[in-house]
């Protein structure tokens, strides 16, 4: 057979890829087999794929097709999130370039436009995951903003309101100016900013004496409705019951007294501005002051803002703050670093803002939802993020689902009279009016009457669904897949979604089918890069993941992603990763090509091919021990690592090295089959991390049908295996290590056979040894008086008569010197086993090694000391 002297990726990923997709391996259907689900987190559907996506899928697709391979009805679910901020901000600022304002549209306009843009970008990171390999049934791809999925959503808050767990409430919001919507506290990031601390001069009302209040917010004063000072402050008692004027605004506002003020901060005087400040708020409401909200939904100042209105907030700050210095109504400004809440997704400085928004309530679904995690009954890997999941859990706080956007599912809520009550939801109109009609007792009502809520729901209140309602667990709770593919197997996630995400698909898993959603969560880390800063597009540092596959192979860079990838901890990226994926493409390319150059006759297997086979079989055997082990433990990572040294190390290194017939001869046809069933069984293991590249070889192997493909391929289960065998040819590779030592730092050529002295009566493998390590003769059981190499295995002590050709002064100055530095190490070993302290107090674990150093010491100081007499 003709095989290309390089392996070319470019030529190979699409074949393949094609090949699996029009054979539908990739799709399910339930049947007899056990079922293995996986959903994909829908990347945004605005989204490319950046490093972040690349880790998750790769390590999806990696459980996916090992499952399909171990007897596993496999079905990975994709799809995309319509991500209602990040896809509502980009089609407004297309429609801007086009010169046309959201405003000027109606609802309907800017859903067609909102569609369009949907259907012409949506799809390129599903294109893209196809490039990276990923084995999801594409038949089932799902989006969350299609009808069956938005029908869900509505019946998923109807069914809720009517529970009572859906609530309208007036309440502060974290306002986003730039998205121009409410977000919830989850997705606000706080940002170290530097700023300035205002001292501003509140006169006291009919006096010339002022009260300094310290402020960060200066344009906010517009809003004060009090200062509030500690009651049990002495320095401030001569004010109680007093009113201060606000500065510029010259309000008369009350001085009120609450112990929340910390007569340690500051200057111990708070202004209170309710409207824009969660804890002022929280004061206002508890003293009944008078709410003004100065700011309008862009962030700029409102007519409460007097001559500043229409003016952005932070220049009104720097405007405001030159002002007050004019009118000696600033005493002072000081440089400041404060943390500033800003928008996840927009980058927006959040403002606290009171709105009327839907809630849900959140206390009664976190209950459940934390003992299936605190009693394993869903499994976190790593264990350590049980303990961030129960803290939030524990300090949960109802879940603001409304948001002031019209990309996403609209509130099925439908007003009909003025009162704040005038409200019924229902999950058709025609079912509202209905309801509108018994509610009001006005059967006069019609169509016209009803408005629906302009709000849509969180994004992420779709998401909480996903696992069910992309199998219609809501439209249709009895349907043969639910029923089937429900729950599903693993979540592969990012830690930083485990609240907006996890918890709550949880909590909705619980609520509507009194199941969890998975059995297990792996938390990748975050992609870093060598900075350890996180790699994002507005850093640039970030490779294009496209680009690394074009250069190194999607298997490459799948193999090097993961080599350094442990589970929950952060990865830091280093391309030369990828070169080392390449590498090994390359190394099995290169091992394959050398099996198919050996001639096979009809010949016995020789000793060295036994012996060689019979230690490859057990530790094969193991490996896949091991490997399995690591899987359970989602150790993916070091799954990997075994595997990696199995064929680099062990097959490649070792074994066929052993099995190589010599030039000019043939291979026996035994031995051969046998390497070709070990190759074929290292490819079934390796599949999952390196799909293309595998299959590939696989098929290059022998002729397969289409029910014989790679992807489909069962693994074997692991054999006995005997640890005997495998410690003996473990102690061959360290004679054979030692003999090529020995040319190494002697610089003998490999093909100059050498002679063994020994005190061993034997090696086992002694044929390998023979030819791997090039000797001539072995004298058993006997020293040599001749200056030799010397090296101990063990207890096993080998001697190689130094060749005539070596100059035996130098190696007598060199012999010297190896022994003064052990001499001297042994010394400072004794030393320490001598002190009582140390031997008492240290783990004997640590006292043995200290032992065996000393021990092996004494043993190298003895044979340097018999070479130096022979020299």
């Amino acid at each position: 057979m003709q095989i290309s002297e390089k392996y070319n990726p470019q030529e190979t990923e699409q074949k393949w890829y094609n090949y699996w997709l029009e054979n539908k391996y990739f799709h399910s259907e339930p049947n007899d087999k056990p079922p293995y689900t996986v959903v994909i987190p829908p990347p945004n559907v605005t989204g490319i794929l950046h490093m972040g996506h690349m880790l998750n899928n790769t390590i999806q697709d990696v459980l996916v097709r090992r499952a399909r391979m171990r007897g596993f009805n496999a079905c990975w679910i994709p799809g995309t999130d319509h991500a209602s901020i990040a896809t509502e901000a980009k089609v407004v600022a297309k429609l801007k370039s086009e010169g046309i304002n959201k405003s000027d549209l109606t609802r309907e306009e800017f859903l067609k436009h909102a569609w369009d843009w949907t259907h012409k970008y949506g799809g390129t990171i599903l294109e893209q995951l196809k490039k990276l390999g990923c084995s999801c049934d594409w038949d089932r791809t799902r989006f969350t903003m299609e009808d069956n999925l938005s029908q869900q959503v509505i019946i998923s808050f109807v069914d809720l309101y009517n529970k009572g767990k859906i609530y309208r409430g007036y309440r502060m919001v974290n306002w986003d100016p730039e998205a121009k919507t409410n977000i919830s506290d989850e997705e606000v990031i706080f940002k170290e900013q530097n700023g300035k601390l205002y001292f501003l001069k509140y006169k006291i009302e009919g006096s010339e004496e002022f009260l300094s209040v310290a402020t960060t917010r200066p344009e906010t004063i517009f809003g004060d409705t009090a200062v509030c000072i500690n009651p049990n402050d002495e320095r401030y008692a001569h004010l109680k019951g007093k009113n201060v004027i606000v500065p510029i605004v010259n309000r008369v506002v009350p001085i009120i007294e609450d112990e929340y003020v910390d007569i340690e901060f500051g200057t111990g005087a708070l202004k209170i501005t309710p409207a824009h400040d969660v804890n002022d708020y929280e004061i206002g409401q508890k003293h009944q002051l008078k709410m003004i909200d100065a700011l309008d939904d862009d962030g700029n100042l409102n007519e409460h803002g007097l001559h500043y209105a229409g003016k952005n907030r932070f220049d009104v700050r720097k405007q405001i703050a030159k002002e007050l210095e004019e009118k000696d109504l600033l005493l002072k400004a000081e440089d400041y670093v404060n943390k500033v809440g800003t928008s996840e997704r927009t980058g927006a400085v959040i403002e606290p803002k009171i709105s009327v928004q839907w809630f849900l309530k959140m206390s009664e679904l976190a209950k459940p939802a934390l003992d299936v995690v605190m009693d394993d009954e869903v499994k976190f890997y790593p264990e350590k993020f049980k303990n961030t999941y129960k803290h939030w859990m524990e300090n949960i706080r109802d879940w603001n689902i409304s948001r002031q956007l019209w990309w996403g599912q609209q509130i099925p809520a439908f007003y009909y009279g003025i009162g704040d009550e005038d409200f019924v939801v229902a999950e058709t109109a025609e079912e509202a009016l209905e309801l509108a009609k018994q509610k009001s007792g006005n059967p006069e009502l019609t169509p016209e009457s009803l408005r629906q809520d302009q709000d849509t729901l969180d994004t992420w209140f779709s998401a909480w669904l996903w696992p069910m309602s992309v199998f219609e667990g809501l439209l249709d709770p009895e349907n043969k897949d639910i029923k089937y593919y429900y729950p599903t197997s693993d979540l592969v996630t990012a830690p930083d979604i485990i609240f907006f995400w996890v918890a709550r698909m949880i909590m909705s898993g619980l609520e509507y089918k009194k199941e969890v959603p998975f059995k297990n969560v792996y938390f990748t880390g975050i992609v870093r890069d060598k900075q350890r800063r996180k790699m994002s597009k507005s850093l640039g540092n970030s490779p294009d993941p496209i680009e690394l596959m074009e250069k190194y192979g999607a298997d490459g860079v799948r193999v090097g992603i993961l080599l350094s990838s442990a589970a929950g901890n952060d990865l830091l990226f280093d391309e030369d990763l990828m070169l080392q994926g390449r590498n090994f493409m390359t190394k099995i390319w290169s091992a394959f090509r050398l099996i198919n150059m050996w001639n096979h006759e009809d010949k016995p297997a020789i000793a060295t091919d036994n012996q060689a086979i019979e230690w490859f079989e057990n530790k094969l055997n193991k490996t896949i021990v091991e490997i399995n082990d690591q899987f359970e433990k989602f150790r993916i990572s070091d799954a990997l690592h075994l595997i990696y040294k199995l064929i680099w190390d062990d097959f490649c290194g070792w074994y066929l090295e052993a099995i190589k017939p010599n030039y000019g001869e043939g291979i026996s046809k035994e031995v051969y089959d046998k390497t070709i069933y070990f190759f074929e069984e290292l490819m079934k293991l390796l599949h999952p991390f390196m799909p293309f590249q595998s299959e590939e070889i696989w098929q290059l192997i022998s002729e397969r049908n289409i029910d014989e493909a790679l992807v489909i391929a069962q693994q074997k289960n692991a054999d006995s295996f005997s640890e005997e065998v495998i410690k003996n040819f473990e102690i061959t590779a360290e004679l054979i290590s030692g003999v090529r030592n020995y040319r190494q730092t002697k610089g003998i050529s490999p093909r100059e056979a050498v002679e063994v002295y020994t005190n061993a009566s034997e090696f086992v493998n002694e044929a390998v040894v023979r030819k791997l390590a090039n000797v001539s003769e072995i004298h058993f059981g006997q020293k040599t008086d001749k200056p030799s190499f010397t090296f101990l295995v063990g207890a096993t002590e080998v001697s190689i008569p130094l060749s005539e050709n070596l100059d035996l002064a130098e190696e007598k100055t060199k012999t010297e010197e190896e022994l003064k530095y052990l001499k001297g190490f042994l010394i400072s070993v004794d030393k320490k086993l001598s002190n009582e302290k140390f031997v008492a107090n240290a783990k004997p674990e640590v006292v043995e090694v200290e032992r065996k150093k000393q021990k092996d010491a004494q043993d190298k100081i003895a044979i340097l000391e018999e070479k130096l007499k022979s020299l």
